[in-house]
Formats: C-alpha cells, structure tokens, sequence
C-alpha cells in the first residue's frame, strides 16, 4: 500500500505536471517527508519521497520515486567535501536508500531533503523563469512578493544549492519560496496541499505582474517583411527547407526533426530584436540542455526565394559549427567529456516556423516545445527588464557536466533504425502493414501512406502516438498527391530515409479479357507510382546528403510468367527493372536501391481480399480458402510466405548489416525454382 505522504506527493506532482505553465516536460521535481515502519526494528522511520533522476511530473508514478531514509540523507551534511567536490554527493545518496526499486536520486535530492519542510516543489515556470532570468530580477522578486519569496543568486543544482536554499528558509519563516536567478522557482509547505498552493500563487502571481506590466512590445516593434506567411504559402515554403535543414542539423549524427509554426515563434521572429535575443540563448538547464545554447536563425526574410535560404542555410551551418567549437575550447577543461557535436538542435526560420531536432521524434519535439518556454522566459524578462540568462561558462559547466555525461552514458543503446523515417505506401494492410510495424519495431518513424486516410491513420494509431506513426493519404499514380504526402513526411519528422514502394493491385485475367483499363491502372500505381514515389522521395534525401534506403515490394511475377497475368506481371517486371536503374543512377548519392519478390502471400492481403485471390483460386482449381496452403506446396521448402517473412527482408536490406548491397532482388517465396533470379 502506498503510503499516505507519497500518495498525496504523486497527486499533487500529476496536478502541477498537467498543466504547461506550471512547469516543462521531464523539469523540476516535488517531495513529500514523512514516517513507516522500518521492516527490520519494526520502528518508525522517517522518509523522504522524491521525484527521480529523469522523470516527468504529469506521468509521475510511485516506480519514479525516489525513497531515501532523512536522517542519513542530512547526516550527508557533516561530510559534505565542500563545493568543489560536491558532485560526490549524488553517488553518496545511493547509501541512503530505504528497500529496494525505485528510481535514481536525482541531482536536487538535497534540496528536496535539507530544507525544513514537509512538502517541496521546484518548477520551471515560464514567468517564474521571466523573473529569474530578468536582469533586475533580485529587485523584481522583492517588488512582486515581498518578502514572501526570497532572491537566491545563480548557483549550479547540487548539494551546496540544497544548503543555500535550507538557510534561507531558515532565515526567513516567513517565506513560502525563492526564485532560483537564471533557473526556476521552489516552494514549500507544511501540508501538500499547503505546497501546491504556494507554487501555484508564486507562478499565477509572477504571470499577472508580467502581463499588467509588460512593455507592450516586449520584443521590438514589427521587423518590416518578416511577418508570418500565409498557412498554405508558409507549410509548403517549410517542406521545401526542411531536407537541407535536417541535413545541416545531421552532419555529425543522424537525428529526427520536428516543425511547429506555432503563432508564438512566428511572432518572435517576426520582431526587430530576435536576433539579439536568439544569440543571448536560453537560461533555465532544463532548456538549454535540449536546445543547445543558442539556435540557428536564418537571417532573411520570408520573401527571399527558397534557393537563396537554402544557400543560405548552408553558410550559417558553417558558422555555427565554427561558433560552437569556439564556445566549447574557451570553456572546456582537462577532464571535459569530448565534444557531442557542433550542429544545431533548433532552426528558426522567419515567417515560416521552427525546426528541432533529437535522437527520436519525442526528443525533437520536446526541444521545441523547450525552445517555446525559452521565447516565453524572453518575452517576460523583456517586457519588464531585459533578458538576462547565465554567462557561457555557466551554460558549459552543465551542458558538459560529468553527472550529465554519466547521464547519457547509462542511456539504452538505440534500435537498429533509430533515427530513420520510413515512408511505406499501401501499409494500411497485409504487407505493407508488417513492414511498417517492424521497421517501427526496430527504431524508425514510419509514414504509414495508403489510399484510405481513415485506414492509414488506424494502422499509424495502433503503431503508437505521432512520435512514432502517422498516416496520410495518397494516390501514388498521382504526381500532385505524391508530393503532398511527402511534403507532410517531411514536415512531420524533418526528411524522409527509408521508402518502401508496396502499394499495388493485380485483375487476374486473360489476355484477351484484359482491357486497356486494366492495363493502365495496375501500371498506374505500381509501375508509374512507384517511379513517382521514387521521384519525390530521393530529391528530399539528396538534399538531406543522409543517403538512404528505396526498396520496391516486386513480385516473383517479375521473373516468373504465370497465365491471365499479363498486366500484373508486366508491371512487376517494370519494377524490377526500375530497382537496377535508380541503384546506378543513385549510388553516387549514397542512397540504396533494393527490392523484395514475394509470392503467394495470402494472409492480410489487400490484392488478394479484392478477388485477385478468388480469381486465382479458380485458375489453379483450389477453394480460395486454401489457397495459401496450395501455394506453400508448390514451393520447393513447402512452406506459406506470410506478410511478416517480407517485412523482415526489407528490414534486412535497410539495417545495419548489408550496408553496401544495392540493385539486389531478394526471393521471399519459399523456393520456386521458375523466379531463381539468373
């Protein structure tokens, strides 16, 4: 049973963690004191309840706490090294555990235990950051609160911050919290209920100070012709940048994008002073430590053609890789982790929006919902002040802090496809289907795109959230819609990398009962649409210059000559020939060109529910029923081919381990001896 004190804590922590004014995504952390009985005396003990190393307060379970025993946690005290070593104090709490489980103590366990309060809170609130990062903010503090919230200079968290903040609690009863200058706020309280409602005045009233006393343009007045594009104008103008954005935020390691043209970043770049402010990079850890220190600000206008902001883009790249390694020698000492990478986590382009980029989509987007709270800190600290975040040398201590770097160390390894964006077409079914589920199940971002939206968005939603799938709509024998869904691939994960060309259709029927209809529209989608796809797909990965993965979803058809099949069979071979042109004509690219030759994959099958299967069932003389086991008994190892058998092959042309084949057909079809490739 949950004890009481932690039940409360974890309410209260879901509360203040719902709400995106209260406090950013995986920041800050709450704790709740009080007593149990100890399994080994039987007598009362004294705990600490605090939210663990890397959790999130809105999702803040009881696995994500952290339980130590208060009277060794302050007993750390009379063998605290001093500031100098006071790092050592993280590996120390681990001796002060109660049981077992739970999660890591985090870095501001001594906050959370040093200070004599029943229940804490530290946030990071947008306008309670505004104050902390605002230039006067000490003299604000006092003018917004009294003395009801006490100043408390910059310091790193740590174990030295936990003593400062237990002083001056000390010092002042009758506070109910500090604002911590350049990082966030803590308050306390007897009760937890007592602690929610101090955090929450001490945010709601930094909030109301800022809005009726803000300057009325806290970021300048309106810089002449970078206002916000039209929606349409300004969605397509980000598609068309987003591959070499990607690309440029992926020169040192591949990472996954999100854009957000969020009224919020428009408006900043659409102010004369967001370049200076851009450049000032953001304060609060939490942020920075996501965003990097300052972004990459393209510095044209809207109106400049997307030629001239690619070209550009790629000069600021240069620059800003230039810059960061400046910051980092001027900063870095002997035992400083190596550098991570000098490329940029987030793009602001004027007029059109914001690119951010991380190891996964989740990451990505967090950046730029950090970047967000970062222009809402600026917009509060300018409209009362100016905005004044920690120095750089500040800023490196905790971006390339060793606990950080420990941090990073512990993380998982990444699945094999981490970091790739798969675009599948007819995965709303059969093939397709399984193909999307294993390339999601093995790390990529899958762009499920099928002729059904309804049935595309099913099949994404059962894959996971956005951040893992998303479905679109398109006719791939229509060159217009091809775009359009690509354009949204590349606008919901920053690139495509992995294009798999299954959508397809077969009519089972003669030559003579084969009218050019039929003809047409199964060359439309699998011959034309495939090249299509090809098309739209390999210019975003050359633009990327990540290389890349097209692999076709052919057919032993391709090879083998079956009755009333000429349409469908045409068309395969049209296929298979296309995977060895665009093997030699993109190899110089680094993009690989593949394919797969299924046969008599029944189960699942769209092509196969539509009739083609009746149809097929009635050439060879079977009940449609049994055609699977029909055709697993023609194959020499007598086995059915199932959707997942080809999902597998495609993972293997696009993993890790065949990294220089290209131009390649793989049989998928148990063995039939008349489609051995020669």
């Amino acid at each position: 049973m949950t004890n009481p004190a932690a039940a409360a804590l974890i309410a209260r922590s879901n509360r203040l963690g719902a709400d995106p004014k209260n406090t950013n995504y995986a920041g800050g952390n709450t704790s709740a004191k009080g007593t149990e009985t100890d399994p080994v005396t039987g007598e009362p003990v004294e705990l600490l309840w605090v939210k663990g190393s890397g959790g999130d307060l809105g999702t803040l379970t009881e696995s994500g706490l952290a339980v130590l025993r208060l009277d060794r946690m302050r007993s750390l005290v009379d063998v605290y090294p001093g500031i100098e070593r006071e790092d050592e104090m993280v590996a120390a709490f681990d001796y002060c555990l109660h049981g077992k489980g739970g999660a890591a103590p985090s870095i501001d366990t001594a906050m959370h235990g040093l200070v004599d309060a029943a229940h804490v809170d530290h946030l990071h609130p947008d306008s309670g950051i505004a104050i902390a990062t605002a230039a006067d903010g000490e003299a604000l503090t006092k003018e917004i609160y009294g003395d009801k919230v006490v100043w408390v200079p910059w310091r790193r968290p740590g174990f030295q911050l936990g003593l400062d903040i237990a002083e001056i609690k000390a010092q002042n009863p009758q506070s109910i919290g500090c604002i911590l200058g350049g990082h966030g706020i803590t308050a306390w309280g007897d009760t937890s209920e007592e602690a929610e409602a101090n955090s929450l005045w001490i945010i709601d009233t930094a909030a109301s100070y800022i809005a009726d006393n803000s300057k009325a343009e806290p970021f300048g007045p309106a810089l002449d012709g970078y206002a916000a594009l039209p929606d349409a104008e300004r969605r397509a103008r980000a598609a068309a940048l987003a591959p070499t954005i990607r690309g440029i935020a992926s020169a040192d390691r591949p990472m996954v994008g999100h854009f957000t043209d969020a009224d919020v970043v428009l408006d900043f770049l659409a102010a004369a002073e967001h370049p200076r402010l851009a450049a000032l990079g953001t304060s609060c850890p939490d942020h920075f430590l996501r965003t990097k220190v300052k972004p990459l600000v393209l510095d044209l206008p809207p109106t400049a053609s997307v030629e001239d902001s690619i070209a550009r883009l790629h000069e600021l790249a240069v620059a800003y890789r230039e810059d960061y390694q400046g910051y980092y020698d001027r900063n870095a000492v002997a035992d400083s982790p190596a550098i991570r990478g000098k490329d940029p986590l987030i793009v602001l382009v004027p007029g059109v929006g914001m690119f951010s980029f991380g190891k996964d989509k989740q990451t990505a987007r967090v950046a730029g919902e950090f970047y967000v709270n970062a222009i809402n800190v600026m917009r509060g600290a300018e409209g009362l002040s100016s905005y004044a975040p920690i120095d750089e040398a500040e800023k490196f201590r905790i971006e390339y802090w060793a606990l950080e770097e420990a941090k990073l160390q512990r993380m998982p390894k990444p699945k094999p496809l981490a970091t790739r964006v798969a675009f599948v077409t007819g995965a709303a079914s059969g093939i397709g289907k399984a193909t999307a589920a294993k390339l999601a199940a093995e790390g990529a971002c899958v762009v499920i795109a099928d002729l059904s939206l309804e049935k595309a968005q099913e099949a994404a939603a059962e894959l996971g959230g956005s951040d893992v799938a998303v479905g679109v709509q398109v006719d791939v024998s229509d060159e217009a819609a091809v775009q359009a869904a690509v354009d949204a691939a590349v606008l919901a994960f920053g690139g495509v990398d992995l294009i798999v060309n299954n959508a397809g259709l077969s009519l089972s029927r003669s030559l003579l009962e084969t009218t050019e209809r039929d003809w047409d529209l199964q060359h439309d989608v699998m011959a034309k649409g495939s090249f299509l796809v090809a098309k739209a797909t390999a210019k975003v990965m050359i633009e990327q210059q990540m290389g890349g993965d097209i692999v076709y979803i052919s057919s032993k058809n391709s090879i083998f000559a079956g009755p009333n099949n000429v349409a469908y069979g045409a068309a395969k071979a049209d296929q298979a020939h296309q995977v060895r042109l665009l093997a030699a004509e993109l190899g110089e690219h680094g993009i690989k060109v593949n394919g797969v030759n299924p046969d008599g994959v029944v189960a699942g099958s769209g092509i196969f529910a539509s009739g083609w299967g009746a149809n097929r069932a009635a050439v060879y003389g079977v009940e449609e029923k049994d055609l699977g086991k029909f055709y697993a008994q023609r194959t020499i190892l007598k086995r059915e081919v199932l959707p997942d058998h080809i999902a597998n092959a495609v993972f293997v042309l696009c993993g890790p381990e065949l990294t220089h084949t290209t131009g390649l057909h793989i049989p998928v079809d148990a063995g039939v001896a008349a489609a051995f490739l020669r």
